[in-house]
């Protein structure tokens, strides 16, 4: 490879070069990117790429520069599952087209850098996913991750009845098989959990459900769980349930259960099942018998 600190400099990051690991710097301008914001910096072992490209950039008079990581390597484009637009792919170095030679010589140190199961699926993560708390605004709820669980706490603005009979959601990463991530920019966009059934594999009902009626789902919507804020958890998850695969000191799903509830939470909730209830949506059976589990939670 190159000299240790080599810098490649480009527009809105940088590549500097190491003995085993490329560092991409993402630049904090009002122009960059949020989703670069949110990165910062991120470092890429050489192990964990299969390619290098050189190509035509995105605006003439320019060349793009990119990184290909082998599948598995990343949370973050597993998560994304190919919904990243080029213009937020963080393996992707643009640069003015009069540094084309200077882009295809570290292209090609770069290429002859890569491990020998470069063409091989990774089999584990190796570049580290955005570092909880994380946590973003959907239509329907509020997510949060601390590390080891996630949290749903519905809005009675946009959750459905079905979320709000099933109450407020905690679901520990032991619990989890994984995520399915829908990019805000799709008519569909939501996050789901698919959770871990009793055979260790990923419950179908989660798959099948609608994303509004299911308590282990967020709804995205215009203007809600923006890429720079709803991608970075969901990879952030998904790294942590292949960690908890190997791992025993993440909490078993009773231990967050049995968390005592904010009074405030519950009494709000109750007024909105009472108003499910008046509106129709709701028994005079399920909204007794949710207000009795609301109230257990304290």
């Amino acid at each position: 490879m190159t000299r240790m600190g080599d810098v490649l400099a480009g527009i809105h990051s940088s590549w500097e070069f190491d003995t085993d690991a490329v560092l991409i710097r993402f630049e904090r301008g009002i122009r960059t990117p949020k989703l670069f914001h949110v990165l910062g910096e991120r470092r890429i072992p050489y192990e964990a790429l299969s390619s290098v490209e050189l190509t035509p950039g995105p605006r003439r008079g320019t060349v793009a520069l990119r990184a290909v990581p082998r599948p598995g390597a990343d949370p973050l484009l597993d998560a994304a599952g190919g919904q990243l637009r080029e213009a937020v792919d963080p393996y992707r170095l643009v640069l003015p087209a009069e540094r084309e030679a200077l882009a295809a010589y570290y292209a090609t140190e770069l290429q002859s850098a890569l491990g020998r199961d470069a063409d091989l699926d990774a089999g584990y993560f190796m570049v580290p996913a955005p570092t909880a708390p994380l946590h973003f605004k959907a239509f329907d709820g509020k997510v949060s991750f601390d590390g080891k669980v996630v949290s749903f706490r519905w809005f009675w603005t946009g959750a459905s009845s079905a979320k709000w009979k099933a109450g407020d959601q905690s679901f520990a990463v032991s619990e989890l098989a994984g995520v399915d991530w829908r990019s805000p920019e799709a008519a569909d966009g939501h996050l789901r959990l698919i959770r871990r059934g009793p055979d260790g594999k990923p419950e179908e009902s989660d798959s099948g459900e609608p994303a509004d009626q299911n308590p282990a789902a967020v709804v995205f919507g215009l203007g809600y769980g923006l890429v720079h804020e709803s991608l970075p958890l969901a990879a952030s998850v998904l790294e942590a349930v292949q960690a908890s695969e190997e791992d025993p000191c993440f909490p078993h799903p009773d231990s967050v259960r049995d968390a005592r509830a904010d009074p405030a939470d519950i009494a709000e909730r109750i007024r909105h099942l009472g108003d499910l209830h008046t509106a129709g949506l709701l028994t005079r059976d399920e909204f007794t018998e949710k207000k009795r589990e609301l109230l257990a939670e304290l």
